[in-house]
């Protein structure tokens, strides 16, 4: 039998407006559930203003919080081993709370193996706004010292590059930038907290396109951001007060997806591996960049800072732009869509899709060539997978040279 709310007093049109109220629930649910308010009340005026100014813990906005979000933020915080965390729109947007809370009145260096949406802000921000951007290939200990001066407040990195897949090695680099007294902001988004929890390394702030491993089913566009409390706190104020927070609905599809996180991580790792491996035994691929490849140049790091798994996106060089596009065209599993990490196997060609903000020598200081694919391998049967590569690269070889 259901509950029984109170009925509510009053006239027709008020009873509709006000009849619909929460029942008393005594069970706990398994899933979530979706608060869509936008605006919370309070018995009295004094209890909005303390909520307002965190005086007092619980909602008076959507804008700033939700208790949907508040689940999210709990449970990112818990897989990240983090005393805090907060979601934003976008991962984007929580890259640019990351480094705007750290920042200060110094300069940003970042990694010049840099997702092209990330490029695409930094230059927006270096353009219109006068932040100090210096970018410099940053994989090494050595990388970062010999690129730091005393100018630089903040580094930003890539766990695992996109799409090259090289790693960096974030506890030195953590060390570095710790002796230098600078925080470093760690882009997780390729790796997720199942395969690197980078605040355990030293790293200042973690943030992650939860569009991606974390969301896990390509239905959703969100952020996160991870590190103390203090910093988050500051985050919190950056995304709300820039109008960039999750919405309720959304932050309830991201903590549904990780549910299943682990499991679609390690599947996707797996069904990479065997990916890679087809590929370079096959003629016509001039390189394949996997971690799981004996010629990795980072494969040392797997087990130091991936745990011992080599994730799920690699990508493959073919002798020209026309040949990698032919590739693409030609793959009927893997679907050509940008964003990764989801259930789907998609392709992109990056010099058209994700990196085409870059000009030519950025692009060459990313490790990109006109014949590069990228692959984010999905969860599906390994061998559907490896005949659909294998059939792109028949289409690929008749494709003429650049």
């Amino acid at each position: 039998m259901e509950p029984t709310p109170p009925r509510t007093p009053g006239g027709f049109a008020t009873r509709a407006v006000h009849g619909a109220t929460v029942p008393p629930v005594q069970q706990h649910p398994l899933s979530v559930p979706i608060y869509l308010a936008a605006t919370w009340g309070t018995d009295t005026s004094a209890q909005i203003g303390d909520l307002l100014t965190d005086a007092a813990p619980g909602y008076v906005y959507g804008r700033y919080d939700g208790p949907t979000s508040t689940a999210l933020h709990a449970v990112v915080a818990s897989l990240h081993d983090a005393e805090a965390a907060w979601s934003a729109a976008s991962g984007t947007a929580a890259i640019h709370a990351a480094l705007d809370v750290l920042r200060g009145d110094g300069r940003v260096l970042v990694t010049s193996r840099l997702y092209g949406g990330t490029w695409a802000l930094l230059e927006r921000l270096r353009r219109d706004s006068g932040w100090g951007v210096d970018v410099a290939d940053l994989l090494t200990a050595d990388d970062v010292r010999a690129a730091l001066t005393d100018e630089h407040t903040v580094v930003h990195l890539e766990t695992i590059a996109n799409p090259t897949t090289s790693i960096v090695d974030l506890p030195a680099i953590a060390e570095v930038c710790h002796d230098a007294g600078v925080s470093l902001v760690v882009d997780n988004t390729f790796a997720s907290p199942v395969l690197c929890q980078p605040l355990s390394m030293g790293v200042t702030l973690v943030v992650e396109s939860a569009t991606k491993y974390l969301g896990g089913h390509g239905d959703v566009v969100a952020g996160v951001v991870a590190g103390s409390s203090e910093l988050i706190g500051r985050v919190r104020h950056h995304i709300y007060e820039l109008g960039a927070s999750l919405g309720p609905f959304e932050a309830w599809l991201v903590t549904r997806g990780i549910q299943t996180l682990p499991l679609r991580v390690r599947e996707s790792c797996a069904n990479a591996t065997v990916v890679a491996a087809a590929l370079a035994a096959a003629e016509g691929v001039l390189a394949v960049h996997h971690p799981s490849r004996p010629d990795h140049p980072q494969r040392h790091l797997v087990d130091t800072v991936l745990s011992g798994r080599p994730g799920g996106v690699l990508a493959l060089e073919l002798p020209s732009r026309a040949a990698a596009e032919a590739f693409a065209d030609a793959c009927e599993v893997f679907v050509r869509a940008v964003s990764l990490g989801g259930t789907h196997s998609l392709v992109v060609h990056p010099g058209s899709t994700t990196h085409r903000q870059l000009d030519g020598a950025s692009m060459a200081a990313a490790g990109l060539r006109p014949g590069t694919v990228r692959l984010s391998v999905g969860i599906e049967d390994v061998d559907d997978l490896v005949a659909d590569v294998l059939r792109a690269l028949d289409a690929a070889r008749t494709a003429p040279l650049d």
